[in-house]
């Protein structure tokens, strides 16, 4: 089974490609969604342990949690040592499903793919990306975004061409998404012939 690991940088529409695959008939594991199942789940009670206070009935309140973490590298990289494992534990389970179940391909949804040096883990790497002044528009209308946060977020990421250069296909995601759903479907069919 060939892994394809789709990546890209806050805003670029990553989830809306992924969501693509999926719909195509892709077996997709989102690590975003996987995070938001553990922060109502296993994680909420290491996460309340470091972070005194950020659990709320029962879940992680992520605000809360944000205010603690972001310009902080200490308290980030405490919640990463707790959430990542937890998350890898959740996507090797959806790899080993679809072995099981035979597949040719499975795709896993990484929005730090090159960051944390997985993408060698990955047979084929699709990146999706948009020019920075659209991807900062989508950023900056998110619910408590701000310039700060988004700076600290970017900070953070390897810059877009980085990532579009060491990709095996890349998604324009600047436009239309019927646009973005033709490059879904063209590599689909390049992948077609594949094993």
């Amino acid at each position: 089974m060939r892994v394809i690991g789709i990546t890209g940088s806050i805003g670029m529409g990553k989830s809306t490609a992924a969501a693509m695959f999926r719909a195509r008939g892709m077996p997709l594991h989102d690590s975003d969604s996987a995070v938001h199942r553990l922060y109502r789940g296993e994680a909420v009670g290491p996460i309340e342990a470091a972070f005194p206070g950020v659990a709320k009935e029962g879940a992680v309140d992520r605000a809360s949690l944000s205010q603690r973490v972001v310009g902080n590298p200490a308290a980030l990289a405490r919640l990463e040592s707790i959430v990542h494992p937890l998350v890898l534990e959740s996507e090797k389970s959806f790899l080993d499903r679809c072995r099981g179940e035979g597949r040719r391909l499975a795709l896993i949804d990484v929005p730090l793919l090159f960051e944390t040096g997985r993408a060698d883990e990955v047979d084929i790497v699709v990146v999706v990306s948009a020019p920075a002044e659209i991807q900062r528009a989508r950023v900056l209308s998110r619910p408590q975004m701000t310039q700060e946060k988004f700076d600290a977020l970017l900070a953070r990421q390897t810059p877009d061409a980085e990532k579009r250069r060491r990709a095996h296909f890349v998604i324009d995601s600047g436009g239309e998404l019927e646009f973005a759903g033709r490059q879904v479907d063209a590599i689909l069919n390049a992948l077609a012939g594949v094993d």
